[in-house]
């Protein structure tokens, strides 16, 4: 037995019969009876010839055992309870963390579970009816249950995020999020693994409460023993996470009402663009048309202009955009896939990072709402080019550049519509004149992305929180306030489903700690 790293063409990362005759011939196997076992798998498309590399197990027939993922849960009915705000990725992660350390979790949930949620997001893409409480942010999953299911992280901690992986495909999700580099679930399959997660947090004795919304705190001087909802009920617990995920305005104006201190946090914000996807695959694959085997390509890109980074976010191959508002003037966009990646469209965020100093006067006097109200304003301004019922501002990439309205707009897979709109017109310059650079270099670097067979829809504004709650470096406590715990991408400590859930299980280890 033995485990190799192999660079080679990228049809035998996809076909393993290929892969076992290529390694026979190399003489790295005997027998085509060998076991062969693709662990690692990554595409490098940077030249005309595409690779794969892969991390490959070879042994004797029949001699390959999957490692055996089991987590450990224990009947937590009785145990010390903990109050978790939010059903996201990095509240039921912590909750699943409760099972596993002796502590009851109570989950507090706004919206509404998968089941109920799936009409009111229908509403959404159907009528532009938003639900303020239950829609693409709110509800059991949070913002990535209806948004891809991307499993990519920056995050450095393997251990950690093979956890995640690990307990994903314990929940149903497929094993080949253990294999890629780029992990996908798909907005299909995402929903119910979700609920998987419910059932087993459930059966452990954990609690939900859906439509439930936190109104208020329970304090007691500064120490927080629970929560108040919109009904009046009080729940106690030996310590409050919020996980709120990074639309829950209210929990931070709830804060700021209880001096609960906050501060602002840099924000990038921009448009989502959307291209064919046949036209991104023949621009990364370099053919006329993509190999079956090779999936709908991505592409990440990144410039510096005037000292802020202008960067794709949150790529969607084969995908949708998303009409993500939660009050029913304004315009917020995001980007989701199938399992499959099998529309026919491909987008993507592209945002400018932009910081308090950026902003104008009356916008940084906010303190740390400033990014919050500056996001806002874009989104109300959005929903007013619009012009009403969801449908999105938007303009052709040249055009934009050339600061002249479309005359006409291309087919898109934004359900709601769009309506042609000069985004210079009403966009802060501080977004768009850095847009508009960044997209001439890569006139240059990236020629076919560069074109007006692409639409720019308005606007991505919700790429992390605009506001972070202060927590302490080792306790992860909140400074002032002994057991509240600020946790995941609504605090501003994550950035996606893989990192919210790694924070999520960080919180439940401090806590653990601190209560024994």
């Amino acid at each position: 037995m033995k485990i190799i790293d192999i660079t080679t063409i990228a049809e035998l990362g996809f076909d393993l019969l290929k892969l076992k005759k290529y390694l026979l011939s190399q003489g790295l196997i005997p027998s085509l009876e060998n076991d062969v076992v693709i662990l690692k798998r990554s595409i490098d498309a940077r030249s005309k010839i595409i690779k794969t590399h892969l991390k490959i197990y070879i042994g004797e027939p029949n001699s390959y055992r999957s490692p055996i993922f089991e987590p450990q849960y224990q009947n937590v009915q009785r145990q010390p309870e903990i109050i978790i705000v939010g059903a996201g990725p990095a509240g039921l992660f912590a909750s699943l963390k409760c099972l596993q350390l002796g502590l009851k979790p109570i989950v507090i949930e706004r919206g509404k579970e998968i089941s109920k949620r799936r009409r009111d997001v229908a509403l959404i893409n159907k009528k532009g009816i938003v639900n303020t409480e239950s829609n693409y942010c709110f509800g059991e999953g949070g913002a990535g249950t209806f948004s891809d299911g991307k499993l990519y992280t920056r995050s450095h901690k393997r251990g950690d995020i093979e956890e995640i992986l690990n307990l994903l495909v314990y929940h149903g999700a497929s094993s080949d999020i253990l294999v890629d580099t780029h992990p996908h679930i798909g907005t299909n399959k995402l929903p119910q693994i979700i609920e998987n997660i419910r059932k087993t947090i459930i059966h452990y004795g954990g609690q939900f409460w859906f439509e439930t919304k936190v109104t208020d705190f329970i304090l007691d001087k500064q120490i927080i023993k629970g929560v108040i909802t919109q009904k009046g009920d009080k729940i106690h617990g030996k310590a409050v996470i919020l996980a709120t995920g990074h639309s829950a305005r209210d929990i931070y104006e709830l804060c700021h009402r209880h001096s609960i201190l906050l501060d602002y946090k840099p924000l990038a914000m921009g448009i989502r663009i959307e291209h064919s996807q046949l036209l991104i695959d023949q621009m990364q694959y370099h053919c006329k048309e993509r190999p079956e085997y090779l999936p709908p390509a991505s592409y990440s890109w990144v410039e510096q202009v005037q000292g802020r980074g202008v960067y794709s976010f949150c790529m969607c191959p084969g995908g949708i955009i998303a009409p993500c508002a939660t009050n029913p003037h304004e315009i917020v966009t995001n980007g989701w896939s199938p399992s499959r990646r099998n529309n026919p469209y491909s987008n993507a965020g592209i945002v400018v990072e932009v910081r308090l100093e950026d902003l104008p006067k009356s916008y940084q006097k906010l303190g740390a709402f400033s990014l919050l109200a500056f996001q806002k304003a874009i989104e109300q301004h959005a929903y007013e080019a619009g012009g009403g019922n969801l449908k999105a501002p938007a303009q052709r990439m040249v055009d934009f550049t050339q600061n002249k309205l479309s005359p006409n707009l291309l087919q898109s897979s934004y359900f709601p519509g769009l309506t042609s709109s000069n985004l210079r017109d009403w966009m802060p310059k501080i977004i768009t004149q850095k847009l508009s650079e960044a997209f001439m270099r890569l006139s240059k670097k990236m020629r076919p992305y560069f074109t007006n067979e692409a639409v720019m829809v308005g606007v991505e504004t919700r790429t992390s929180a605009p506001v972070r709650i202060p927590r302490h470096s080792q306790t992860l406590m909140h400074p002032e306030i002994q057991n509240l715990y600020p946790c995941g991408e609504g605090a501003g400590y994550a950035g996606g489903i893989v990192s919210a859930a790694i924070d999520g299980q960080k919180i439940v280890q401090q806590i653990i700690k601190t209560l024994t």
